[in-house]
């Protein structure tokens, strides 16, 4: 029996889901107009084999790549800094919240002193970051 050739392997739906998400972001892109663009996608999902596809988006450049997760700290040695620090603070705050719910609930009302912990060091971290100190700059998400 002959190997089964790349071109004529059969896809998967995830596969399908995946060309489609690019000619989205190729129609984004001003590549394809709204006409071409349904066409292609119902293309894509009639499409059974890797060659099928392939001629879905022979005659594009490249498809735009997806988007990664967002990011909040950019990959130096600031945003480094500011996701140590947040991570403290976060940490810092939640055991104080803890310990304070758990005295309002056992002793009863007390004050919440949890917030001399968590306000002033989250609004030092809040104007650092809203000053950009590693924070991504505009293009990178």
């Amino acid at each position: 029996m002959e190997p089964v050739r790349p071109d004529d392997l059969r896809i998967s739906d995830a596969e399908r889901a995946d060309v489609a998400a690019g000619l989205q972001r190729a129609h984004d892109a001003g590549q394809l107009d709204l006409r071409e663009f349904d066409q292609r996608v119902q293309a894509v999902w009639a499409s059974r084999t890797r060659g099928d596809l392939a001629r879905v988006t022979a005659d594009l450049p490249a498809l735009p790549p997806a988007p990664g997760p967002p990011q909040f700290f950019r990959d130096d040695s600031a945003g480094l800094a500011m996701k140590v620090l947040t991570i403290v603070w976060l940490s810092l705050s939640l055991v104080n919240l803890v310990v304070w719910g758990i005295l309002e609930f056992t002793v009863g009302p007390v004050h919440p002193w949890f917030l001399y912990v968590a306000l002033p060091p989250g609004a030092v971290l809040g104007l650092l970051y809203a000053i950009g100190i590693g924070r991504p700059g505009p293009g990178r998400s």
